[in-house]
């Protein structure tokens, strides 16, 4: 009786590997290669997921190289200015899912919270000192975990692909890092600028309701993202909104008198 339940078992276990084996894996990223290369053809009409090939016989060495990440770029408003080495600035790198990015910083400078919808990011600190971190998605028990790290030069630190992350260079000198991404085409997020600075606005009641705030408090911030705009703007649904850079009714809403 034991050897027939033992046989049963281990019958039961080879049917369940048999199974798990046959079901097909989905993997995550950018499509395989199937060729050496596909350097991008910019000047196709056609759209696909990603970019044509190029005719392989009129592949060049330039079409691989791209010059200038030596040269710091110009800082922005937060102090800090991102140089994307993508497919769009390298054609060579289509299909083959990697790009890279020179990222500066002037003292107490900023790389805003943002997120790369399409590629985990590993950064290496070349010069200075940063103090980094990312937010993990919405947890069970409603909390978002921050992980941060002090980063000097030589260290690493990754990004979980999709998370919201930041970078800020807490030190007295400038900094630089470069950071290799998973993808030829990763995208950027920025949080503040998508939320505040959409074209047409979000609704400044529906934001001051998501942050809990003043409908004027998110008016103001919307208008250091975005030009202020007519009342008369339509939102897409047919609804107006006011206020400078910010939207204040929604398709379905009464105004208020």
């Amino acid at each position: 009786m034991a050897a027939s339940r033992a046989l049963a078992a281990l019958l039961a276990v080879a049917i369940l590997v048999l199974i798990s084996s046959s079901v097909p894996r989905v993997m995550a990223g950018d499509p395989s290669p199937l060729q050496d290369f596909c350097v991008a053809d910019m000047m196709t009409p056609v759209f696909v997921n990603g970019f044509v090939c190029k005719n392989p016989k009129l592949v060049m060495a330039n079409d691989f190289f791209r010059a200038g990440l030596n040269k710091p770029g110009m800082l922005n408003a937060q102090g800090s200015a991102v140089t994307l080495v993508s497919v769009l600035q390298l054609p060579g790198l289509n299909t083959l899912g990697i790009s890279l990015a020179r990222i500066d910083f002037g003292p107490n400078g900023l790389n805003p919270p943002h997120t790369h919808p399409r590629a985990t990011e590993i950064l290496t600190v070349i010069k200075g000192q940063l103090l980094v971190g990312f937010v993990t998605s919405n947890q069970q028990d409603g909390r978002n975990l921050l992980f941060t790290k002090q980063l000097v030069e030589g260290d690493v630190f990754v990004f979980p692909q999709g998370l919201i992350h930041f970078q800020a260079n807490n030190g007295p000198n400038p900094a630089l890092a470069i950071a290799a991404l998973s993808s030829q085409n990763p995208g950027t997020i920025t949080i503040a600028n998508a939320v505040f600075g959409s074209t047409p606005p979000i609704s400044d009641l529906i934001l001051a309701k998501a942050f809990m705030t003043e409908k004027d408090t998110v008016d103001w911030i919307q208008s250091q993202f975005a030009p202020a705009m007519s009342s008369n703007s339509s939102m897409g649904g047919g609804g107006n909104y006011t206020g400078g850079g910010g939207g204040g009714y929604y398709p379905g809403m009464r105004k208020k008198p």
